[in-house]
């Protein structure tokens, strides 16, 4: 009988307060538009759709309930919410779609107008780990050596297995100057590099006059921010001013970002009337998107040009890179590209917290979906492979007798530098002492046969320097437009 009266008397509050959660859930669901760049979005269902899912719902508000008026300690409403929230954009498998708290969307609205400080690589959550998508150009990531692909799987010594995105990024962000220590794994084995946070460029293209030819202008472009079209412009017509006479785009280690940026771009190098851009939402056609005044304002590329991708080329920087190939017959050189083939959009709430939510997939213009699979460049060329070893730990000092990666790593870069380190398997021999006694003479070091941070920060710099002077992707694309 007195179980009967509490049963009676739950029965009575899910009533009342299941209404008030209903409501809340059809109100947010019928009151969402999302803008993404030019493009917009409306994410809402009818309310008969929503009638057949009342069902559903009401399990929902019954576990909300439950869990808030009867466990065993004091739970917040707003920690229940935004738990629910997350749980159901978990349910969906997509690296990309999150619910970010207020903190979280000031530093999205940070990333995409480019004003904030960290260590400069664009990321993705993956599996256990955090997977770099790229390395941005002159930041601490890049300078260090991080590639595309590589994980991230300690911040700081902290795993990053159960860590969101949105918090793994936060805990790379920081007031400049500072450090982080980020544990990276590669092909298998893990190295250690502590970076210090540096501000991210805010300005997203620059160029110059190739210094093997003063008439071809290379553009960079590190990732598609708010006034990234703009600063293209105004790069092309400097080099125009320069001399230049045809045109070398680096979209190497570029993640992406606004897609109303590449399609601004994209229009540049494209034809009036020919597609730029096909987006296709869930059970719709595809949108068609072509090149125009609408989005180019008129100004024109007419000069012979030749992208250079890799794959750290993700999201904004493959929709430019095809646009450009399949509607301007512009080749593709470099390494197969990363292959993120679907839209974000986000959706603010009035307490500052967004919905980060993948809206719709992207097409190339011959309607080709790249997702997972990447743009294949019409010649293949890349930086040697020492640009790919695994960077030596500087948490450590390497000596005699030791076994680890990071001691095959430096047998390889010393070789590659000319000094006979022996064979790189891993065992720091006496030949391999040798060979860093050598480098310890030949660059005024103490000379104890032992490799500390300092000695593999020099190696590591100077490899860097030789390795951009062997750039082969960037000597055939010079080629190219010869």
């Amino acid at each position: 009988m007195e179980e009967e009266t509490k049963r009676n008397k739950f029965k009575q509050i899910f009533q009342k307060k299941r209404l008030g959660l209903l409501g809340i859930i059809i109100t947010i669901l019928l009151s969402v538009l999302v803008g993404g760049g030019s493009v917009y979005f409306v994410m809402n269902k009818q309310v008969t759709a929503l009638q057949k899912e009342n069902q559903s719902l009401g399990k929902i508000s019954s576990v909300f309930n439950t869990i808030y008026y009867n466990y065993y300690k004091n739970v917040s409403q707003k920690k229940l919410t935004n738990g629910a929230i997350s749980g159901m954009i978990n349910a969906l498998g997509d690296p990309f779609s999150e619910y970010m708290s207020a903190t979280e969307s000031s530093d999205l609205n940070d990333t995409i107008s480019g004003n904030f400080g960290g260590i400069g690589a664009q990321v993705e959550k993956s599996d256990h780990a955090v997977k770099i998508i790229a390395p941005i150009a002159e930041t601490p990531a890049a300078k260090a050596g991080l590639k595309a692909n590589d994980l991230i799987i300690k911040i700081n010594n902290k795993s990053t297995s159960s860590m969101t995105l949105t918090k793994a990024v936060q805990s790379m962000r920081g007031k400049v100057g500072t450090k982080v220590t980020v544990t990276i794994k590669r092909n298998g084995q893990t190295f250690t590099k502590t970076l210090t946070r540096a501000k991210i460029p805010v300005k997203t293209v620059t160029g110059q006059l190739s210094s093997q030819n003063k008439s071809v202008g290379v553009i960079t472009v590190t990732s598609f921010a708010t006034n990234t079209s703009k600063e293209m412009k105004q790069t092309i017509k400097s080099l125009r001013k320069q001399g230049a006479k045809s045109f070398v785009i680096d979209m190497r280690n570029n993640p992406g970002g606004l897609m109303d940026q590449a399609l601004k771009m994209s229009s540049m190098f494209v034809k009036n009337g020919k597609i730029i851009l096909q987006v296709q939402t869930r059970g719709g056609k595809p949108t068609v998107y072509r090149a125009g005044k609408q989005y180019d304002k008129g100004f024109k590329v007419h000069e012979k040009t030749v992208v250079l991708i890799n794959s750290g080329s993700a999201s904004a920087a493959e929709i430019f890179s095809a646009a450009l190939h399949q509607s301007a017959g512009i080749k593709l050189i470099g390494t197969k590209s990363y292959g993120k083939g679907t839209v974000q959009s986000t959706l603010p709430y009035k307490d500052k917290t967004e919905l980060k939510l993948t809206i719709a997939k992207w097409l190339t213009p011959d309607g080709t979906w790249i997702h997972h699979k990447g743009l294949t460049p019409d010649i293949t060329a890349d930086y040697p492979k020492i640009a790919y070893t695994i960077i030596p730990s500087t948490t450590k000092t390497l000596k005699l007798n030791d076994n680890s990666s990071s001691v095959k790593s430096l047998q390889k870069m010393l070789n590659y530098l000319g000094f006979n380190a022996g064979s790189a398997n891993g065992y720091f021999s006496t030949q391999t002492q040798k060979a860093v006694l050598s480098y310890q003479k030949q660059h005024g070091l103490t000379q104890n046969g032992s490799a500390d941070a300092k000695i593999l920060s020099q190696i590591e710099s100077e490899i860097s320097q030789k390795v951009s002077q062997q750039d082969n992707a960037m000597t055939q694309a010079l080629k190219a437009v010869k």
